[in-house]
Parts: structure tokens; C-alpha cells; sequence
């Protein structure tokens, strides 16, 4: 099945000046459009949106995707960096994880805290 990049959009809740974006910049490098010019997207094209979407959301920057989807054209000879790659990202995202677990605990110390403080004042 082809979908439009309206059709993407809605999908994906991605703008389509973001999808044009992506394009642009290589991220989606073989989007088949029709004899008037108007963009097709695949299944696999879905399949990689949705990988450049994770990537993206868990804070891998646009260059080092671009750098993985050039690796991902290259084919299997690449693999070993592609894996490289995302074992990387998957330890800085954790990394990421446990600052914010560590966070999250701070200000559910502060929220006991005040709390606290408050159903003391209210007892004045």
C-alpha cells in the first residue's frame, strides 16, 4: 500500500514540512512519488519513519541519524557499525533514564516535603 504524505501525516502526527524536512536531509532517501511528483510513501518507508521517530524522541540528533541511514544504504557490509551505533544510543538513553529516575525522585521528596509543611501550617 502507498500512502500520501497527508495520509503520513495523520499517521504519524508528524507535520508534513517535517516529512519534506527528512527527506531533505536524507533521512528518508528513497520516497517513490508518482508521475506528477507526489510523494508515495511504503510500508518500509513507514517502518523507517517510525525508526527515525525513536531515534529522534530519545535524543539521537539528526546528523548521527543521517550518518545511520548512509550506513543502512551501504547494506550488510555496514551492520556492525549500525549495531555499534545503537548500542551507543541505547546506553546514553539509559544514562538519560537514570538521571531522570533520580530527578523524579527529588521532586517526589520536595512534594512529601511541602506536604508536610503545609499540613502544619493548616494546623495553626
Amino acid at each position: 500500500m502507498a500512502y500520501s504524505i497527508k495520509q503520513v501525516s495523520e499517521k504519524t502526527n508528524l507535520k508534513a514540512h517535517v516529512l519534506r524536512y527528512y527527506e531533505r536531509e536524507g533521512l528518508l532517501p528513497y520516497i517513490n512519488r508518482s508521475e506528477s511528483g507526489i510523494r508515495r510513501y511504503s510500508e518500509d518507508d513507514m517502518e523507517w519513519l517510525g525508526l527515525i521517530c525513536c531515534l529522534k524522541n530519545t535524543g539521537m540528533s539528526i546528523k548521527q541519524i543521517k550518518d545511520f541511514v548512509e550506513l543502512s544504504v551501504q547494506g550488510g557490509k555496514t551492520l556492525k557499525q549500525r549495531c555499534e551505533m545503537l548500542i551507543e544510543h541505547k546506553k546514553n538513553v539509559e544514562t538519560q533514564i537514570e538521571e531522570m529516575h533520580q530527578h523524579l525522585q527529588k521532586v517526589a521528596h520536595k512534594i512529601e516535603y511541602f506536604t508536610a509543611q503545609y499540613e502544619k501550617y493548616n494546623q495553626l
